[in-house]
């Protein structure tokens, strides 16, 4: 597994909310929800941290909800999701969960998982929600099975 449970729910409800919002709709935690198959509780406390992260945002009130200025889309990686949710050191930390693993003191796959490390870091870096959104729109990849 890549990213934790919240974090691809909040990939999947941040993609949501971009589509919504080129709309200039906000969605609502019940439709994030539902749309993502996510707990309402569980979807409400991911929402808390992309807005902490502000990589969403939130209004108050009877025509409040969640949503994202079109502007920022192209601006906000898959890196600032990701680390908004579960935080810079789950991608930098040993692959094993060992505490004291290092280039001196290297568990037994340091040194293999350095180069998928790299790769991920670039993955994570170079793919903006509007390209993740744009896929889904066009139908040559999905967010729901």
């Amino acid at each position: 597994m890549l990213f934790s449970k919240a974090c691809e729910y909040g990939i999947r409800a941040t993609i949501y909310i971009a589509h919504q919002s080129k709309t200039d709709a906000r969605a609502s935690l019940k439709d994030i929800a539902k749309e993502i198959a996510s707990p309402e509780a569980y979807t409400a406390k991911i929402l808390q941290l992309l807005v902490k992260g502000n990589i969403i945002n939130s209004t108050k009130g009877a025509w409040g909800g969640f949503s994202i200025d079109a502007k920022k889309c192209k601006k906000i990686k898959l890196q600032d999701i990701a680390f908004a949710i579960d935080g810079e050191k789950s991608y930098s930390t040993c692959v094993l969960g060992l505490k004291q693993c290092s280039e001196v003191h290297p568990c037994p796959v340091h040194e293999q998982f350095k180069g998928i490390k790299k790769e991920l870091m670039w993955m994570l870096k170079s793919t903006d929600l509007h390209s993740m959104m744009n896929s889904i729109e066009e139908g040559s990849s999905c967010l729901k099975i």
